[in-house]
């Protein structure tokens, strides 16, 4: 340090530090399924294309952990995908809670195996970034997903 700098080493070093982290967007995903084998089934497919995932077993426990996560200054999940049939908060339930917080343009993708068209409409109206029918096409899963995270 020489009788000029206004910067210990110290301090420059962690300046520089900040400096080189990247300012990356959120790149994980959010499942949100009461079935485990379902959620194990997404994570896993997603992982196979280099996407990390976090699960969740319920709409209380997704919502939890996104408020969670958003109290931190970086938020990691970037996209949720939620199934439209589950137990207390079922999937329009919790995406209607997501957009009351501060996470409410979290992009979100709803996926069952038992809908109709209101509930397709309803998702709609909750700005949804598609609605998907069980069996998912993986190939459009994947493609909707790279595109939300910016990774395409």
């Amino acid at each position: 340090m020489s009788d000029h700098d206004i910067l210990s080493d110290a301090e420059r070093q962690a300046l520089s530090d900040v400096m080189l982290e990247p300012d990356l967007p959120p790149q994980r995903v959010l499942i949100v399924d009461d079935d485990k084998d379902a959620r194990e089934l997404l994570s896993e497919i997603l992982a196979l294309d280099g996407i990390r995932c976090m699960t969740a077993a319920s709409g209380e426990t997704a919502l939890k952990m996104l408020v969670s996560e958003a109290e931190i200054k970086k938020p990691s999940i970037g996209l949720l995908i939620t199934d439209l049939r589950m137990g207390n908060v079922d999937g329009l339930e919790l995406v209607r809670q997501i957009r009351e917080t501060v996470r409410a343009a979290l992009p979100i993708i709803i996926v069952s195996g038992d809908a109709d068209v209101k509930d397709a409409i309803a998702a709609m109206h909750l700005s949804v970034v598609d609605f998907l029918l069980k069996p998912i096409d993986t190939g459009k899963l994947l493609a909707l997903v790279k595109h939300e995270l910016g990774i395409e």
